[in-house]
């Protein structure tokens, strides 16, 4: 596969914009700067941040064990995907393609950037009908965008589907990894070599619990990574978001920890949700949350509200009527909403 086939005429011709920062890219001890019209006054954040994230970057690679060259960060993930759009899909004559119940972003993103929508939705078992997706495809269906573990039902997709999709989908395959850190299967950014035309997403927003710094990731070739650079807003990740996630991927200790004590919990709360008489399935997870159906999801809602716990209804999305998803809360947490849950 050529990926400058897929890429969008216009950014293939663009010249991107130059800031200061790219162009010093020398050693900054000791030099004075006085080449981007900043306030010289020092006190934290009167520089323009690293356009790069180089240190951001570094951390990540060793934690990943993925060059630096292979990875480009944005203001959350929703950025990262918004230029994937803006990279590769031609508005009013391109589309993409998703798999219904998944991440509202992709459409929304999609009516943005005035790019169509194919819906292929998941099967009995929310898994790909891999045959379906390849027969709906075709010359205009740029992107394809896998969840997994998918969200809201939190299960991972089969190894097998994936890989076939990727193999034989004649555009670009976005793995949304979002929770992959909860999860025992091996990401998709460590076969990025075999396949061009792969790119895997994931975030600081979970596992990391820095959702608030807004900080996502994408890892793909580093030819895609480059047409995605030339795109993307020079100073995108700010001073203080770089500074929160060095100080963070330096403490990694910390965050296994913290996914350990998630993981446990899950287990808990998924033993004493069975325990609860109006909830009737609950579907395995991947990730930090539990998909459950219940007799009357909006009902259950709506009781949870009122004792002070909110939680999320999927009941409108397809294949998921009457579910909730609950977040894996501290054991404090989860110990209240099984507490309540067994008094409605």
């Amino acid at each position: 596969m050529n990926i400058q086939d897929l890429i969008r005429p216009n950014v293939k011709a663009l010249k991107p914009y130059s800031s200061a920062r790219d162009e010093y890219q020398g050693n900054s001890d000791d030099m004075v700067f006085l080449d981007a019209n900043e306030n010289p006054f020092e006190n934290g954040v009167n520089r323009y941040p690293d356009p790069q994230q180089r240190t951001v970057k570094s951390l990540l690679s060793k934690i990943k064990s993925i060059p630096q060259k292979n990875i480009l960060l944005g203001n959350g993930s929703d950025e990262v995907l918004d230029l994937i759009y803006r990279a590769f899909c031609e508005p009013n004559q391109d589309s993409i393609i998703i798999l219904p119940p998944t991440y509202g972003m992709y459409s929304v993103l999609a009516n943005i950037n005035a790019i169509g929508i194919k819906r292929v939705e998941l099967d009995a078992n929310f898994e790909p009908r891999v045959d379906a997706i390849l027969d709906i495809a075709d010359a205009n269906s740029k992107l394809l965008f896998l969840c997994s573990p998918n969200n809201p039902t939190g299960n991972s997709f089969k190894a097998k589907s994936i890989e076939r999709l990727i193999k034989e989908f004649k555009g670009i395959v976005v793995i949304d990894e979002a929770y992959i850190d909860f999860s025992n299967e091996e990401s998709w950014a460590s076969r990025l070599e075999e396949f061009p035309n792969l790119i895997v997403t994931q975030t600081l927003s979970k596992a990391y619990g820095m959702a608030g710094i807004r900080l996502g990731i994408c890892y793909a070739s580093e030819e895609i990574i480059s047409i995605l650079n030339r795109i993307k807003p020079p100073y995108n990740v700010n001073e203080l978001t770089q500074k929160k996630a060095i100080a963070q991927l330096e403490q990694n200790e910390i965050t296994k920890q913290q996914v350990a004590d998630i993981l446990r919990e899950r287990d808990v709360l998924t033993e004493k949700l069975k325990e609860i008489n109006f909830v009737s399935k609950i579907y395995p997870t991947d990730a930090n949350f539990v998909l459950a159906k219940v007799d009357d999801a909006t009902k259950r809602y709506n009781q949870l509200i009122e004792k002070g716990i909110v939680i999320r209804n999927r009941t409108t999305q397809p294949g998921c009527e009457n579910c909730l998803r609950f977040t894996v809360g501290t054991e404090a947490e989860n110990e209240k909403l099984i507490e309540v849950m067994k008094m409605l």
